[in-house]
């Protein structure tokens, strides 16, 4: 079976796992969930924390997410569900390591040499000297930098929390009184940049888990849709056909490519852009990443008009799925925390029910007892080379130029390709001034594109090769190509 990269993959894996296996025998409990922590921590010497209690809490305290309740304290006498919250990411106040608040500390490098340089650039008097070294003090200083960059010895490091260094949108702060992380709901995307940064698991996104296992146990009428980024992600030689037939063995109906909803998109939005510049539009960005539409939402909210209004690809394939069958229920597994947020999205809710991350896929596996790698290879073809690498950076531009190239549309199309919370910030500063250098704006939120998603289960360098590899096995090499499209027509691809 898969294994995880690290310890603090294998934990939370661990606790998903025995979730899914509680949810399978019909016993999630207050009670239930209490045992875990004492079947995985076993003795009295702790780890990881300053107490082996301490680190029972913060087991507990993550099967309640995973459960679908909040994560309130050990001391709560019950369990209160999450389902009707909007808000994605949740810190665990009992895994926070309550790391410095100071953004800048001097450290024993300093030889409280002659120039004080560090002293000398601060315009705000935060340095003085103290026992033969520099001192900040964190009431004066503003965390400008200044003194990290001056000083000639390296002496003063940046120390901000992972946490809030990684959120693009300032919506990471800490608790006055205690000093735990803390999360501004009002400007968090729900990207999983923390969560994915935090090396201590503090920040977890809640889960349908035990809905879907619900819904599987019952035998309902369930698919899932997959996201391209599926592929490298269960090691180097696991096909989509061997991925395919493990879903179908969880219960699910059918599994379907949303890369195959990406080729409609892929139409669908360049007629979009076509039309918009035509009427003098002076750009248009994308909309396939929900962590990219909500930061132009919540920190542009005046450039909001110019997101597309086309449905991203998930939305896409879930709409094709019940146009074809009424009865079916949707669910989306990918790479991406955000989703579970847009599934909540009023235009769109009805598209696809639940959202799965692959680290919880990965848990259904193990707690069903089933191997992707023991199980048969098919041929999966629904969708195109260029709909595939919807899950890089840049793919969603390679694909619209295939589009309009083959169409042989007349368009002057110039596109910025960014990603990264930084890299979008800057991007989007530009075009509010009226300063990009392009027309068309595609945005991934995470950092290369989905394949590096915050739910990832191995490392966008393990993962990498491989996609490459069996995407370039793809038959289907343009989006016009893929005849899966014909049954898109009649499809309400806006959003």
């Amino acid at each position: 079976m898969f294994q995880l990269d690290n310890q603090l993959l294998r934990l939370k894996h661990e606790v998903l796992t025995r979730v899914v296996v509680l949810a399978k025998e019909n016993k999630i409990s207050k009670e239930e969930l209490e045992k875990i922590p004492y079947a995985m921590i076993k003795g009295e010497v702790a780890n990881y924390r300053d107490t082996v209690e301490h680190e029972r809490e913060v087991v507990l305290e993550r099967a309640k997410l995973a459960a679908g309740y909040m994560a309130n304290g050990k001391d709560s006498q019950e369990l209160i569900d999450i389902d009707e919250e909007k808000q994605i990411l949740y810190v665990i106040k009992a895994a926070c390591d309550r790391c410095s608040t100071k953004k800048f500390q001097v450290t024993d490098a300093c030889r409280n040499c002659i120039a004080h340089k560090c002293q000398s650039v601060c315009n705000f008097g935060a340095i003085t000297y103290v026992a033969g070294r520099a001192y900040i003090d964190p009431d004066k200083c503003k965390e400008c930098g200044m003194c990290n960059r001056a000083c000639p010895y390296n002496a003063i490091a940046e120390d901000m929390r992972p946490c809030k260094r990684s959120c693009p949108t300032g919506a990471l702060s800490y608790n006055s009184e205690d000093l735990s992380a803390e999360i501004t709901e009002d400007k968090c995307v729900n990207c999983g940049a923390c969560m994915s940064a935090c090396p201590f698991g503090a920040i977890e996104d809640k889960s349908s888990l035990v809905k879907v296992v619900n819904r599987l146990t019952d035998r309902e009428n369930i698919y899932a849709i997959v996201a391209p980024a599926i592929t490298g992600e269960f090691g180097p030689k696991i096909t989509y056909g061997q991925v395919k037939n493990a879903i179908k063995a969880l219960g699910f109906k059918d599994m379907v490519e949303v890369a195959c909803g990406a080729d409609a998109v892929t139409v669908h939005e360049s007629n979009e852009f076509v039309e918009r510049m035509e009427n003098g539009n002076s750009y248009m960005t994308n909309s396939c990443c929900p962590g990219f539409l909500s930061y132009i939402e919540k920190m542009m909210p005046d450039q909001a008009d110019k997101i597309s209004g086309t449905v991203s690809p998930m939305v896409a394939t879930g709409r094709y799925i019940k146009a074809k069958d009424k009865n079916a229920k949707v669910v989306f597994i990918g790479p991406c925390t955000a989703k579970k947020n847009e599934i909540l999205i009023d235009s769109i809710k009805d598209s696809v029910d639940y959202a799965l991350t692959f680290e919880e896929l990965l848990a259904l596996f193990d707690a069903f007892e089933v191997d992707p790698a023991a199980c048969e290879d098919i041929v999966v073809n629904q969708a195109s080379i260029f709909g595939r690498n919807f899950a890089l950076g840049g793919g969603l531009t390679a694909a619209i130029e295939n589009y309009v190239q083959e169409k042989g549309v007349n368009i002057d199309f110039k596109p910025v390709k960014v990603s990264g919370g930084a890299e979008i910030k800057k991007t989007m500063i530009m075009a509010k001034a009226g300063k990009l250098d392009g027309n068309f704006i595609e945005g991934m939120m995470c950092e290369g594109g989905c394949i590096n998603g915050a739910a990832k289960i191995v490392s966008v360098m393990k993962a990498k090769a491989p996609f490459t590899k069996i995407n370039q096995q793809s038959t289907i090499k343009s989006v016009l190509s893929n005849k899966v499209l014909e049954e898109y027509h009649g499809i309400n691809l806006e959003r």
